[in-house]
Formats: structure tokens, C-alpha cells, sequence
């Protein structure tokens, strides 16, 4: 598994993977994102967003299903780049039951309130945050 800067990916290899689902911002991938490179194809991608001073937000997290066994592998890969970035914390918004399960085995913890961002206030799910150290 490798990660790539979205913006550093030749365009009509990214094209290829976006064609492939529907769940992503391309424009926002491009922007901010990383692809995630299992066997010299793209299987996924997340964007890891500055919220404010060492408060970053994952707001935007796909993996192929043919790929999801990597999922945990992956999160550990964002927790570790967070740091790098200086990251304090990183914030999670999680509309599925499995993801809310590994989030918790990973020492993510549940938030009673949403982190204030405009496209997300008021929607089904659960928030996350994990503390870095």
C-alpha cells in the first residue's frame, strides 16, 4: 500500500479510479486528497483537511471493497501522516456501524458534539476524534 498526493497522480490514472464510484470529491481529492496505491492501481483515497491550529478533519475516506481488509492499515497511515502535519487532533464523521466498530478498536472516541463544519451540521452518523501524541 502506497500513498500518493492526489494532485502528484497523473490525471487520467486518477480519472480511472473516479469513474469508479461515486462517494468522492474529486475536486476536493485533487485539492487536498491522497490516493491510496495497492498493486500499482488506485483503491482508495481520503482527504485530511486543517480545521484550525493542530485540529485536522478526515472529510473524506473511500477504500474498494475489493481492498477493505487494508481499512485499518490505512486509518493507522492517517494517524501517523497527522502527525507529521502537527496534528493535536483528528476528527472523524462516521455514518456506518462497521466504521464506528474499528474507529473504537483504534482508539478513536466517540464525541458528543459535531465538529463545526458547514456541509456536515445536523447529518446522520456519529463524530470520532483521536487524540495525538
Amino acid at each position: 500500500m502506497k500513498l500518493l498526493l492526489a494532485s502528484e497522480v497523473p490525471n487520467e490514472k486518477l480519472e480511472i479510479f473516479l469513474r469508479t464510484t461515486d462517494q468522492v470529491d474529486g475536486e476536493s481529492l485533487i485539492n487536498d486528497g491522497y490516493v491510496v496505491e495497492i498493486a500499482n492501481e488506485i483503491k482508495g483515497c481520503f482527504v485530511l483537511s486543517s480545521v484550525d491550529a493542530g485540529v485536522f478533519w478526515l472529510k473524506q475516506l473511500y477504500i474498494a471493497k475489493e481492498a477493505a481488509q487494508n481499512l485499518p492499515v490505512l486509518l493507522e497511515t492517517i494517524i501517523v501522516l497527522a502527525k507529521t502535519k502537527e496534528a493535536k487532533k483528528v476528527y472523524v464523521h462516521s455514518h456506518q456501524p462497521v466504521v464506528d466498530i474499528l474507529l473504537g478498536a483504534l482508539q478513536f472516541h466517540p464525541q458528543k458534539e459535531a465538529l463545526k463544519v458547514n456541509n456536515l451540521q445536523g447529518k446522520e452518523g456519529n463524530w470520532w476524534a483521536y487524540e495525538v501524541s
